[in-house]
C-alpha cells in the first residue's frame, strides 16, 4: 500500500478547491502551495497543473506575499529583520527577493519597534530594583537583549535599544 491515494479513487476536493481553499486562509508562496498540495496526497503532475492555473489568474505572487508577510509580521508580531529573512526563507521565497524586501524595512521603524517591546517590558518593579541595587542592571540586560534577539533584531541594535532604556530608566 502506498502513502498517496489513487488519483482516480480520490473522494475529496480537487486539488483546485483545495489550492483555493489554502488562499482563502491566507496568502500563500509558490513553495508552500506546492508543499501543501502534495502533502494532501496530489501527484507532482495535478500539482504542476494547478500551479499552472494558479499562475494563469494570478492568485500566487512571491513578491508580494514577501513585502505582505514582513509588513504583518513586523507589524503585528515585532519579528526583527533576522526572523522575517529565516521566515520568508523557509516559506520558500528566493534570497534575492527575500532581501529586496527587507530592505525596504526603515531602520528606524524597526528600532522603535525593539524599542516599545523593551519599554512594555521593563517593569516599574524592575526599574526600582535597579535603582536599589544596580548590581542587577547586568541580569535585566541579558533577559531584555536575549528577548529582542530571539525575535529576531540584530544584536547590535539589541544592544543600543536595551543600553539606552535602561540609561534612560536609571537616569529618572
Amino acid at each position: 500500500m502506498t502513502g498517496t491515494p489513487d488519483p482516480e479513487e480520490r473522494t475529496g476536493p480537487s486539488a483546485w478547491d483545495a489550492a483555493l481553499r489554502l488562499l482563502g486562509v491566507r496568502a500563500r508562496s509558490r513553495q508552500e502551495m506546492i508543499d501543501r498540495l502534495s502533502r494532501k496526497g496530489f501527484d507532482e503532475d495535478t500539482v504542476d497543473d494547478v500551479m499552472g492555473r494558479l499562475d494563469k489568474h494570478h492568485l500566487l505572487d512571491d513578491e508580494e506575499f514577501a513585502a505582505e508577510w514582513v509588513r504583518s509580521r513586523h507589524a503585528h508580531s515585532a519579528r526583527g529583520r533576522v526572523a522575517l529573512r529565516q521566515e520568508l526563507r523557509a516559506k520558500g521565497i528566493d534570497p534575492g527577493v527575500v532581501e529586496t524586501t527587507l530592505a525596504e524595512l526603515d531602520p528606524a521603524d524597526e528600532r522603535a519597534v525593539a524599542a516599545e517591546l523593551v519599554a512594555k517590558k521593563l517593569t516599574p518593579g524592575q526599574i526600582d530594583r535597579l535603582h536599589r541595587d544596580p548590581s542587577t542592571r547586568d541580569a535585566v540586560f541579558r533577559r531584555l537583549a536575549g528577548m529582542l534577539m530571539r525575535r529576531g533584531y540584530p544584536q547590535s541594535m539589541a544592544i543600543e535599544v536595551v543600553t539606552d532604556a535602561l540609561d534612560t530608566a536609571t537616569a529618572r
